[in-house]
């Protein structure tokens, strides 16, 4: 039987890598540090998948699973060692901390004469998540196996896309997700076959779709909670029924896709469809995803290469003026939840040096530009 390595077996390792990989034959060894849900994996040896808030509840049963804990390096690598492909869902800020015991598995892979082929895809909410777990892997290899590695394993960056709202552990380890999933590789950067994985879409244009998903499905999921929240609404579905934030949230993801039809020639109306879809999604009653999950770490979420900011300015350079995306950074920073330390810290800077201040220093936007007076103008407007 085929054997995958996959690092995180959080809902989002269980409920879409894992099981797209389980459907396709692979006994899956879950990597991860808690000790619930991996005793729960050993003791079942499979979990529970269900598609729902479509036209049907599926259910999907993953069978030949178990787990391995994150700090025992060796095991870990054992696995690795004779795994035929590795996979990763645990954060874009954490791929550091399982690059060590990545590379202990590799060593032992390469000490052989003829080694066999490996791809490692991080399956991260980032752009070449992939390539930036490869850098932290080869910092944990000497020079003559980084030229081996070159030769024998591939870092194929992907996109992928599912909501997963957090859920209580139990012990069946049962997972509800959305129907909707996408998960596309770049097919240039695999070494040796590639591996034939049920759902696994491939391309040789990756950014484009990471873009097209980050700046659609992340743009306006963040907006709906930012301005979810402030009209004092607790979930995405219930927020994204108001008629004002539908529209506006709406007429944002246009403004962002304008650049994305430029950059990347996607067709306008085949955009259009795919910024419906989206909102759609958001529509899910069954996800109960809260808007202070979907809003939180603001500090990240504002800064200038993310979600909100990054297509603000590029609409503005194309001459498409972003009054929706500026309302929607305006609302970022009035997401006050007490529980979120980066949201209070936001708010820190606020009191201490003002919100012009404040704008400039989380977005790298200048309270000067034509942009900056939008946004203040809102946020004043709205922090009345």
């Amino acid at each position: 039987m085929k054997k995958a390595v996959h690092f995180g077996a959080g809902n989002i390792g269980r409920g879409f890598i894992g099981l797209l990989l389980g459907l396709s034959g692979y006994e899956v060894v879950f990597v991860d540090v808690n000790e619930e849900i991996l005793a729960a994996l050993n003791k079942n040896n499979r979990y529970k998948v269900l598609e729902v808030g479509g036209a049907e509840e599926k259910e999907y049963v993953v069978e030949n699973v178990r787990g391995i804990n994150g700090k025992e390096i060796a095991a870990v690598a054992k696995e690795i060692a004779d795994g035929d492909i590795v996979t990763a869902a645990v954060g874009p800020n954490n791929l550091k901390f399982i690059a060590p015991a990545i590379a202990e598995g590799l060593k032992i892979r390469l000490e052989q004469a003829r080694p066999e082929e490996l791809n490692i895809i991080a399956c991260e909410n980032a752009v070449k998540a992939s390539t930036e777990l490869k850098d932290y892997v080869y910092q944990n290899l000497d020079g003559h196996l980084q030229e081996k590695a070159d030769l024998y394993i591939g870092f194929p960056d992907s996109a992928v896309d599912r909501i997963v709202p957090p859920q209580e552990i139990n012990e069946s380890l049962e997972v509800k997700v959305e129907p909707f999933k996408e998960w596309i590789v770049d097919q240039t950067q695999f070494k040796g076959e590639i591996p034939e994985v049920e759902g696994m879409d491939l391309t040789d244009n990756l950014l484009a779709f990471v873009e097209r998903k980050i700046f659609t499905l992340n743009t306006g999921h963040c907006g709906t909670a930012y301005m979810g929240y402030y009209k004092g609404y607790q979930y995405i579905h219930e927020a994204i029924k108001d008629e004002e934030i539908y529209n506006t949230i709406k007429e944002a993801l246009l403004e962002s896709g304008s650049s994305l039809i430029e950059f990347y020639g996607f067709d306008e109306d085949t955009h259009k469809s795919y910024i419906n879809k989206i909102l759609k999604r958001f529509e899910n009653p069954a996800l109960m995803d809260s808007v202070t999950r979907v809003g939180r770490d603001p500090l990240r979420k504002l800064g200038a290469k993310d979600r909100l900011v990054k297509p603000a300015s590029r609409a503005v350079k194309m001459g498409k003026f972003p009054n929706n995306l500026a309302k929607c950074i305006a609302l970022g920073f009035l997401f006050d939840v007490a529980e979120d330390e980066a949201a209070q810290k936001i708010q820190k800077i606020i009191k201490e040096e003002g919100i012009e201040n404040a704008l400039e220093e989380v977005t790298g936007i200048s309270p000067k530009d034509k942009l900056g007076q939008e946004v203040l103008k809102e946020y004043k407007k709205l922090a009345i």
